[in-house]
């Protein structure tokens, strides 16, 4: 079993910066690919960016390539996404995931645990 706890999210003006962090309680969190997940009301829940166990396989949606980094402590059983340049669209609840999979899957549905989510606001 594997518990996500985000934190970081906040409110700040477009151009500005948010580190968003989760932290995972439990065993073997060196071995799972984990992700972060945004959803805003009424839509889907997208993929925003992923890192393997080891760092080798990395994705970034279309939409946060250049301005979104993912980065993984396996030390502190803690992943990380650097946001800059933030624009109105990132608005959204940000939320990571957990999956057993070698590589980055591909559907919310392959992630097997989740946290409670993290609200970021961006204001034009």
């Amino acid at each position: 079993l594997v518990q996500l706890v985000e934190s970081g999210g906040g409110s700040v003006q477009s151009g500005g910066s948010l580190r968003l962090s989760c932290v995972a309680s439990g065993h073997f969190y060196s071995k799972y690919t984990m992700a972060w997940f945004r959803q805003t009301p009424g839509k889907e829940r997208e993929k925003v960016s992923c890192i393997n166990r080891n760092g080798g396989n990395i994705y970034y949606a279309d939409s946060v390539k250049a301005r979104f980094t993912v980065s993984r402590d396996n030390a502190k059983n803690t992943l990380y996404l650097q946001m800059n340049n933030l624009k109105p669209e990132d608005t959204a609840t940000y939320y990571c995931a957990a999956s057993t999979a070698w590589v980055c899957p591909l559907f919310p549905r392959d992630f097997r645990y989740w946290g409670q989510g993290t609200q970021v606001t961006v204001s034009s």
